[in-house]
């Protein structure tokens, strides 16, 4: 991650005020204040579940909103939403972590999934337990550089928060953080301590079903989300991992978005955009193995080529063959790396001393020529000095004949 672009976000995107209007029992008709019917799917829904989403989509509650938001108002309503949230509960002194879909979209780039209408996190019991007994139905008002009017932000909790167990699955979320403007939300679930879990001590039960290891979610790691300090799981490549598989933490195209990794951004394209892609790469993959193709051919031709002459200039007499272009001496040549690290010096051995075969012939010839002179020379000395004691001894005798 690029370090100036994770410090220059929260100077754009800091919640700049949060004012807690009062804590009280919220009164339906004052907050909802654009509504003129009720779009939540009571009717369609069982008697026993408290959150009702809206008739035309799961992710909006149908008391505050009666229709979707476009693609870049709601990106903006999800970061402001997420924004206020981390920064009420850090205000409050509740621990909270993200999870699931907005784990990873801080997995990719600390933002929210730009495909994605909701976000998620995580409380400990005693946490539910203190925002049901002292923050249910509250109303939390804030301005921001995008909403200088400001915005109603309302933390609903479950009554059905108190049940442990699994079975009630109408109930599995514990509370919401509301956006009374636009309808979004934000699914609040429990990490409860299971001490009956088959697998032992030490496991956090959710009534969504999940379950983890306590060593995977705490200690908490700090971080930042959306621009805002956040806290997420201790083991958090492998709770992903566990949930939505090791693919999902590498693959770049997904839900008609490319993420660009100089931008760090999920970038919207169509199906006809990732078709074009997918064919200027066949064909620059094509384009490549005929050039290939075509300088295989061609080295082909010019070694057949080299072949020939060599063979005519060996038929004519007096007329040298041609010398490979890769058996030519190259000049001007580059010295080549230098390793690393300590070199060992190999010392010359008697064969590396050896001249090659060819001067090993000559000289041992000149050898022999050699010994075959002075062989000549000694006899030569030899006739001579045998000549000399024979014409001494001549000399002697005629003197000795004359006294």
């Amino acid at each position: 991650m690029r370090l100036s672009w994770l410090l220059s976000l929260p100077a754009v995107l800091t919640v700049a005020s949060a004012i807690a209007i009062e804590k009280r029992d919220a009164d339906f008709l004052s907050v909802r204040t654009k509504m003129h019917k009720d779009m939540s799917g009571r009717r369609g829904d069982p008697k026993d579940k408290y959150f009702h989403e809206s008739v035309f989509h799961p992710h909006y509650d149908g008391r505050f909103a009666d229709h979707q938001l476009g693609y870049r108002e709601r990106k903006q309503a999800l970061s402001n939403l997420i924004q206020t949230y981390l920064a009420t509960m850090s205000d409050i002194g509740v621990e909270t972590w993200l999870m699931h879909g907005t784990l990873l979209g801080w997995w990719w780039n600390r933002k929210i999934l730009p495909w994605d209408s909701d976000s998620d996190v995580q409380v400990s019991e005693s946490s539910i337990h203190y925002l049901a007994s002292y923050y249910n139905m509250t109303v939390f008002h804030y301005k921001t550089p995008r909403i200088p009017e400001g915005r109603d932000y309302m933390m609903e909790i479950n009554p059905h928060y108190s049940n442990r167990e699994q079975t009630d699955k109408l109930n599995v979320i514990d509370a919401r953080w509301v956006d009374t403007t636009s309808g979004l939300f934000i699914d609040i679930t429990t990490a409860r301590y299971n001490s009956t879990h088959p697998s032992g001590e030490g496991m956090l039960s959710c009534k969504d079903g999940h379950e983890y290891r306590d060593t995977y979610i705490f200690p908490l790691r700090e971080t930042f989300f959306e621009g805002t300090p956040a806290k997420i799981p201790f083991a958090y490549k492998e709770v992903l991992e566990a949930e939505y598989k090791q693919k999902a933490l590498t693959l770049v195209d997904f839900e008609g978005h490319h993420f660009d990794e100089d931008k760090l951004e999920w970038i919207p394209v169509n199906k006809k955009y990732i078709a074009d892609a997918k064919n200027k790469a066949d064909e620059k993959k094509a384009k490549a193995q005929e050039e290939q193709k075509k300088e295989k051919l061609a080295q082909d031709k010019k070694a057949e080529e080299q072949k020939n002459q060599g063979q005519q200039a060996l038929s004519e007499p007096g007329k040298q063959a041609p010398v490979a272009p890769e058996q030519q001496p190259e000049t001007n040549q580059a010295e080549p790396p230098k390793p690393d690290g300590p070199q060992v010096v190999k010392q010359p051995t008697k064969a590396d001393q050896l001249p090659p075969p060819e001067q090993q012939n000559v000289d041992a010839q000149k050898a022999k020529e050699e010994e075959a002179r002075i062989a000549t020379l000694k006899a030569g000395e030899e006739e001579r000095k045998v000549k000399e004691a024979a014409e001494r001894e001549q000399e002697q005798e005629r003197q000795g004949g004359k006294r």
